[in-house]
């Protein structure tokens, strides 16, 4: 696993997860912490990033790669740094990984700033994957016909079959799609540029992999659903920040999780969708107001 720390040694214990499935650190989530008063430790998951082996390495054994596991990661790392309790930060699939470490973990949680909440329930990616397509019709019709998927196949399940395929042809384009579908939802702003980092052909392999791994699975949490366990977290105290515009996650996700969570404060920009300099500057709000020393 590659990990790192940065910021005050002695200062306030704080962990940030990436999105994704897949999308490895980057280096401006440093800034949304004060280094004087935290201790910023961030991870790239399994699989991707300068974590080994990648999942694209042809002996990859991508059973390994479970939400379960990346919380035994979690827990592991935490134990490593000799840390008691952390702020718990996410952001888009961070979210759901940082909720499904909180509610296994929640005496290890101090407090949660989440951003762009996502819990990639079933219903949430039968929507990104198939019924946003009345939103952006055109492009959900070229994203479906790239799935070649059989009859009763969801799009979901036919994008994983292929980005497992023994032909590496077919798994390059099956990446291609996804990624350009990814640029299509991800933001509703006409001036938005596509991903820079989906120009290179080895990190949407990688996403793509790991993105239609964790959500042909649901996560590997049914039975476990974040929504429906949220009586483990209720007393931890939160906030979720979440964009009125985001169609990729709609808001109602955040919404529900608020309503069950009795120390939650809910911000919703008015003027954004997944993720935003808005969004950023609320999240770093967040974070300060639990900037109190360890």
């Amino acid at each position: 696993m590659y990990w790192e720390a940065s910021g005050n040694p002695k200062g306030k214990p704080a962990l940030y997860l990436h999105g994704g499935p897949g999308s490895g650190l980057q280096t401006g989530h440093r800034q949304l912490f004060d280094p004087e008063r935290y201790l910023l430790v961030s991870f790239d998951q399994r699989g991707c990033g300068r974590s080994r082996p990648l999942v694209t390495d042809s002996d990859y054994d991508l059973a390994s790669n479970t939400t379960q596991a990346l919380i035994a990661d979690i827990e592991q790392l935490r134990a490593h740094l000799s840390i008691e309790r952390w702020l718990l930060t996410g952001v888009s699939w961070g979210t759901t990984l940082a909720l499904a470490y909180a509610q296994a973990h929640p005496d290890r949680v101090s407090e949660i700033v989440l951003a762009a909440v996502t819990n990639t329930s079933r219903s949430e990616v039968k929507w990104i994957t198939e019924t946003i397509g009345c939103i952006f019709p055109e492009a959900w019709s070229e994203f479906e016909q790239m799935a070649k998927r059989k009859t009763g196949q969801s799009v979901i399940d036919a994008y994983y079959q292929l980005v497992r395929d023994p032909d590496r042809r077919v798994r390059e384009l099956a990446a291609e799609a996804w990624c350009k579908w990814e640029d299509v939802h991800v933001s509703l702003n006409p001036q938005a540029k596509p991903n820079a980092r989906f120009a290179d052909p080895n990190f949407r392999m990688i996403l793509t992999t790991l993105v239609t791994h964790y959500w042909a699975n649901a996560a590997f949490l049914e039975g476990k659903e974040i929504l429906h366990n949220m009586r483990c977290i209720a007393h931890l105290p939160g906030v979720l920040i979440h964009g009125r515009l985001d169609v990729s996650s709609p808001l109602q996700t955040a919404w529900q999780l608020h309503q069950r969570w009795n120390r939650s404060r809910l911000i919703v920009v008015e003027t954004e969708g997944h993720g935003g300099a808005v969004m950023w500057n609320e999240f770093t709000k967040a974070i300060a107001t639990f900037d109190d020393p360890r």
